[in-house]
């Protein structure tokens, strides 16, 4: 469900949205951060429902949103996978304890202003992209806007959030380099969502743009080609390297994070590949973003990671815990640049 107005706009990815229209998202996020600031009241949802249906775990998706709903003054509705049918795209109903999701839309829509889904990996049998077909499917079904909690291939909350504390620590994004890193975890299964997200957004603010990981871990093309759209359009860079060394080298941000490797996952193969996952991984345990990386890196850069992190693994606890770090700061802007999701689409 589409329109040419804010008003009851789907927000399933950024790369949906121009330049101008996450501008405007960031204004009105850092004008509803300085009145929680101020203690000021801004109720622009007054009486109005969210359902959040999270078919996985959360802590700060769901403590954000339903905490904004509320300074918003509206309220969210928590439906995990114990208060909720399990999502059944058309043809699939034959699970006990399942509902098209065509149903289970259009009966929401009836009740309130918003849905936001939550939807990847284990909640889909581990097949890569059936989240954000899920996704896809509420949004076909849906009279109300469809916000994404995280599925497979996006998450542009984080998105929103990571972009806007880039802006609030560097000002004019304008030729200032930004590292998107995968860093080694031992949970091999982390969806590629972040990395798409952040991509997707800081490729519309003119950056220049790298890319680092081994071979094995490659992005989607589909986004890499939106990316590369977008630098076109915007100006700066990007480019794909497979040294972390040389990435972080003169780096503005580096935000370093374990992601999973697709061609282990179905659709490709038959099944979930355990092994392969792991034995990939392993390989490249020397992928962690610690203070010698740091120091390759401007003396004013900071570090980004969506939370939770592996401390050890992705990142060692001198930079994520150090004057450096600006994860914290990612993790408050969640709130506020969802309320501004929510203002701007279901006002």
């Amino acid at each position: 469900m589409k329109t040419d107005t804010w008003k009851n706009r789907d927000f399933i990815t950024t790369l949906d949205y121009t330049r101008q229209e996450l501008e405007t998202l960031l204004g009105v996020a850092a004008e509803l951060k300085q009145d929680f600031l101020l203690g000021k009241p801004h109720d622009h949802l007054l009486r109005k429902t969210l359902f959040m249906v999270f078919y996985n775990a959360s802590l700060r998706t769901r403590n954000s949103f339903e905490a904004g709903m509320t300074q918003l003054g509206g309220h969210a509705h928590f439906l995990d996978q114990e208060k909720i049918y399990s999502p059944a795209l058309p043809g699939q109903q034959a699970a006990r304890h399942s509902e098209e999701i065509a149903d289970t839309a259009r009966t929401l829509s009836r009740m309130g202003h918003g849905i936001a889904i939550r939807c990847f990996g284990s909640a889909v049998s581990w097949v890569w992209g059936m989240g954000n077909q899920v996704m896809q499917e509420f949004a076909k079904w849906s009279d109300i806007p469809v916000i994404n909690m995280e599925d497979d291939w996006y998450h542009p909350c984080q998105g929103m959030a990571d972009i806007m504390t880039i802006k609030e620590k560097l000002g004019d994004l304008q030729g200032r380099k930004l590292v998107m890193s995968w860093a080694y975890a031992p949970d091999t299964k982390k969806p590629l969502s972040v990395a798409h997200s952040m991509l997707a957004v800081a490729s519309k603010f003119g950056m220049e743009l790298v890319l680092a990981h081994p071979a094995g871990y490659e992005l989607h093309p589909t986004v890499l080609e939106g990316v590369r759209a977008n630098v076109a359009r915007h100006g700066g860079s990007f480019q794909i390297m497979d040294d972390m060394d040389e990435a972080c080298r003169n780096a503005d941000v580096v935000y370093a994070k374990s992601w999973t490797a697709l061609q282990y996952w179905p659709p490709t193969t038959d099944k979930l590949d355990d092994s392969g996952l792991q034995a990939l991984a392993d390989g490249h345990k020397d992928w962690i973003c610690d203070g010698r990386r740091m120091g390759l890196a401007k003396k004013s850069a900071f570090y980004l990671h969506c939370l939770p992190c592996n401390r050890d693994h992705e990142v060692t606890r001198e930079v994520i815990d150090g004057p450096q770090s600006a994860v914290f700061d990612q993790a408050e802007n969640r709130l506020h640049a969802q309320k501004a999701v929510m203002s701007l689409l279901m006002r």
